[in-house]
């Protein structure tokens, strides 16, 4: 099976009058098909700028980034982009704030709406369709930002702490939702996340970045021994705690 995804020896350096900041350090990996990859790494290490780079909203100076055998380029349709805040529009409706990228694209096609009231049903939101953004609780604003961004049909999912802002009951929730929601889709993603627990909890491999400039540490592909695996039971499982000092004694190596 070839990967969906290709990054080959990225570098990044940031540029202003006082100096040069190196940011990303020859970063490669790949993922497959269906894949949900978490990447971790210490704090300010580089994290959210290789999202950037991999959704072409930052150029590398060195390596490449392709989707599919091609170059992934700024603005890329292929990428679907999930920020830490939902940015939902207050004077907008919660459907009408689902609809928001589609008409950005002139996309509002009778196959794309059918498939926002389907998403609307099966994740709970169909009541609150009426609703505006404040009237909601911060798990469900959430919910209705990944149905915004599913909606566009992304082939690949970038999540950049998008429960960072929830408070830590919510967050299980949400993200044991969303990691459902993903796996039914069958939705390959890429998670950043400051939370060890959450990226084995959710994820098939977690990549380790080091200290700026980040590099590749390491790669733990996660196995857990549990059925029907979610986000939530993945927690219980008895290896979980193995995988979690793994990650950081790794972490700590490279802080």
């Amino acid at each position: 099976m070839k990967p969906l995804l290709e990054v080959r020896d990225l570098s990044l350096s940031y540029h202003t009058p006082s100096g040069e900041t190196p940011a990303l350090s020859h970063i490669s990996f790949d993922l497959m098909p269906g894949e949900f990859l978490a990447i971790v790494g210490p704090s300010g290490c580089g994290k959210s700028t290789l999202l950037n780079v991999i959704c072409g909203l930052l150029e590398p100076e060195k390596g490449s980034v392709l989707m599919n055998g091609t170059q992934v380029t700024r603005g890329d349709p292929r990428m679907g982009y999930m920020l830490q805040k939902d940015h939902l529009l207050e004077w907008r409706s919660i459907y009408k704030n689902i609809l928001l990228g589609l008409e950005i694209r002139r996309q509002l096609t009778p196959e794309k709406l059918s498939s926002i009231e389907q998403m609307l049903r099966i994740y709970g939101l169909d009541k609150f369709r009426s609703a505006r953004p404040s009237q909601l609780s911060g798990g469900m604003r959430q919910r209705a930002a990944l149905i915004r961004t599913l909606a566009l049909k992304p082939e690949l999912l970038l999540l950049d702490e998008p429960f960072s802002a929830l408070d830590y009951q919510t967050r299980l929730n949400v993200s044991d939702d969303i990691g459902r929601i993903l796996k039914k889709e069958n939705k390959p993603a890429i998670l950043v996340t400051h939370d060890i627990s959450e990226a084995i909890s959710m994820a098939d491999r977690v990549l380790i970045l080091t200290k700026r400039p980040a590099a590749v540490a390491d790669i733990v592909p996660i196995e857990l021994s549990v059925k029907n695996r979610t986000p939530l039971s993945s927690r219980n499982a008895p290896d979980f705690k193995s995988y979690f000092n793994q990650i950081w004694k790794e972490l700590n190596d490279h802080a």
